[in-house]
């Protein structure tokens, strides 16, 4: 990096240049409820592509192309990579801008502390540095880092949580203050904002940001209230609430905070509670795609994040296959800012 160059982590709601997928295959973790989650993928995948170019990792290009029935309509493009699983956000390269240069992080992916098998994941970035991003500089780095874990406003705040970011199973070696150390360096931030309450039933990641609270811009913060008071997660969520009425900008000043519902509860085919959750939402180019689960509370969310961004077109997307995989829309996406130019071939 030159004299004058500043390095930063661009906020989602910048301009884009394509959102990455991983597609399941029936040797990957999605073998359990496969053809729903097919289904969910190519819909998901499709309502992307309406505002942006989608890009498709997948084991075999030909089988998967022809799921897509509007795949030459919109612009969606694949690419063939070896995978364990589908969840892009947490293996897909971190894009920092050095001025107005990108370059892609490729940091080590474990199965969020060793809890699945990722070797094929943790591997995609340096595969695809060869052919979608040979025009790209890439630099992996030694270090546990899951993209659905870091929140950036663009302009150096990072939000997080401690019970992620400190997990024994991640960067054991380090404590908080070299673990902050480092992102800020790498991230190009200047402060960290840290969450120490929050958490979903039958989350795997270790409450990822993703899940609880959300930037929308560099003064609005949405995230998940629990009004009911006999809920499992209403007293850790109240803590966490009370936690970022107290988080500051770089100004100094409080965040305007937008409660976003706590769904009904869903559960799996054995009674297992799952991590449904609306702050999982993913902004594209012009738009916002929100995960519904099928109940009561989609509407009020799609009508509390469109009140958030007036000006991008809104749409709800069923995501209850995806939970039963305890993730949502925006654990299997990973946004790439429109400074990134790839290799189509």
């Amino acid at each position: 990096m030159t004299m004058g160059q500043k390095r930063r982590l661009p906020a989602e709601w910048e301009r884009q240049s394509f959102i990455q997928f991983t597609f399941p295959h029936k040797n990957s973790a999605w073998d359990n409820n496969y053809e729903k989650n097919i289904t969910c993928f190519v819909n998901i995948i499709e309502k992307v592509a309406e505002f942006n170019l989608a890009i498709v990792g997948c084991e075999n290009i030909k089988n998967t192309q022809i799921l897509f029935i509007n795949h030459t309509k919109f612009p969606i493009h694949f690419v063939k990579v070896a995978s364990n699983d589908s969840w892009t956000r947490d293996h897909g390269a971190i894009t920092i801008l050095e001025g107005d240069q990108p370059k892609l992080l490729d940091f080590n992916f474990n199965g969020w502390g060793n809890k699945f098998e990722s070797t094929l994941d943790n591997k995609i970035n340096l595969a695809l540095s060869d052919t979608l991003f040979k025009a790209l500089p890439i630099a992996s780095k030694n270090f546990i880092l899951e993209g659905g874990s870091i929140e950036s406003d663009g302009r150096g705040i990072l939000l997080t949580t401690t019970q992620c970011l400190l997990s024994t199973t991640r960067n054991s070696d380090m404590t908080q203050d070299k673990i902050e150390q480092f992102l800020l360096q790498e991230l190009g931030l200047k402060k960290i904002l840290w969450l120490n309450h929050g958490a979903l039933i039958g989350d795997d990641t270790d409450a990822h940001i993703d899940t609880l609270a959300r930037f929308c811009s560099v003064d609005t913060i949405a995230y998940v209230k629990c009004k009911d008071s006999h809920d499992f997660h209403y007293q850790t969520l109240k803590r966490m609430e009370d936690e970022l009425k107290e988080f500051k900008n770089l100004s100094g000043k409080k965040y305007k905070l937008v409660a976003l519902p706590m769904p009904d509860a869903c559960y799996d085919q054995i009674g297992n509670r799952l991590p449904a959750t609306y702050a999982n939402f993913l902004l594209v180019n012009d738009g916002v795609l929100v995960p519904s689960y099928g109940v009561k509370q989609d509407q009020e969310a799609l009508d509390n994040i469109q009140n958030i961004f007036p000006k991008r077109k809104v749409i709800g997307v069923d995501c209850l296959p995806l939970i039963q995989q305890n993730g949502s829309l925006h654990c299997i996406s990973m946004q790439y800012p429109s400074a990134v130019k790839i290799m189509l071939e």
